[in-house]
């Protein structure tokens, strides 16, 4: 009996239906081999969290001050947002159509852009604690993801029961490899529309999961099934390195002062799971205030208007929170 890196059984690997694909990505992968380089990086965004997408693209820019940032629109945004950010951060909104895209769907997009553009794609809640670029200059491989260690527990309930999907996907494999899709590193042309549809219904907005609760958590229990099916094809197609920081599981070697001086590792901070009314009640609160302060220093009155906004937030996270009750109440009665 063969184990993966996760804990879970290997099985034999899936008959050579996709060569085809493999072949025709050939081109995709030389241009990846033959000019190592980021052409954007993707904030996914909505109003439920303007204030994280400031933070975050204010991070980016403190070791970033011109890479290409782009928005990918998942949901309605704050208004006047995108014009504060394209006015003093030079951020830009992504080619894909705005819309209500569901949880976390928008995220996909990028995979079916311009053929072989070379990205990262971000969750709003995260900042950058170093040069995070660096692993993509390392590395050789089309995909960079968080290399994660879960118990099978915990991978059928945050990504998907492969035994389940077997029933209904006879090629299904035990997962090689399991990432948060809050941060992960991409190439277009390589994975296509196709390969997601017979689970996402991509003709419906938000895109709608054909079998419900056979994917966990949205677009990330489904990304990381296509991906380790393709990745038992072509096992060069990802690398995996420790590319996150999960505040719920310490702060790590992060803290405004090791960011500000650039001595903290090259990770992506990401404060999954954590929703509370203030900035002060997160763990590295520092940070998120660091970055904040950063981010207003680029705004006209940016101290007058950081604290008017301040003041309201707490106001808005009480009402979003009793809106997702009654949401859910509503939905459980149907």
């Amino acid at each position: 009996m063969v184990f993966g890196e996760c804990g879970v059984k290997l099985g034999d690997h899936p008959k050579k239906s996709g060569v085809d694909d493999q072949l025709a990505s050939q081109n995709v992968r030389r241009s990846v081999l033959s000019g190592r380089r980021l052409d954007t990086i993707f904030v996914a965004a909505s109003a439920r969290d303007a204030r994280f997408t400031r933070i975050c693209v204010a991070s980016i820019r403190h070791f970033y001050p011109t890479a290409t940032i782009k928005l990918l629109v998942g949901g309605k945004l704050e208004d006047g947002l995108a014009n504060e950010l394209s006015r003093y951060w030079d951020v830009r909104l992504s080619d894909v159509p705005p819309g209500e895209w569901g949880w976390g769907f928008v995220k996909l997009e990028p995979l079916f852009g311009r053929e072989g553009e070379q990205f990262l794609v971000l969750d709003s809640d995260t900042a950058f604690g170093g040069a995070v670029l660096q692993h993509w200059q390392e590395s050789s491989a089309p995909f960079l993801v968080d290399d994660e260690q879960q118990s099978e527990a915990d991978i059928n309930r945050l990504y998907y029961d492969w035994t389940k999907v077997a029933a209904i996907d006879r090629q299904a494999q035990p997962p090689q490899f399991l990432f948060n899709s809050g941060q992960w590193f991409g190439t277009a042309g390589l994975l296509r529309r196709k390969d997601f549809e017979r689970f996402l219904d991509w003709n419906s907005m938000p895109p709608k999961a054909r079998l419900s609760g056979l994917f966990q958590n949205g677009d990330q229990g489904m990304l990381n099934y296509v991906l380790n099916q393709r990745a038992h094809i072509d096992r060069q197609i990802v690398e995996r390195r420790k590319i996150m920081c999960w505040p719920g599981n310490g702060m790590e070697t992060f803290t405004a002062q090791s960011i500000s001086q650039k001595t903290a590792e090259a990770k992506v901070i990401h404060w999954a799971g954590f929703k509370r009314a203030r900035l002060g009640e997160l763990p590295g609160a520092d940070i998120l205030r660091f970055f904040e302060a950063q981010y207003y220093a680029q705004l006209p009155k940016g101290t007058t208007v950081r604290v008017l906004r301040r003041a309201r937030y707490p106001t808005e996270f009480s009402i979003r929170k009793v809106s997702d009750k009654l949401a859910y109440r509503l939905r459980k009665s149907k």
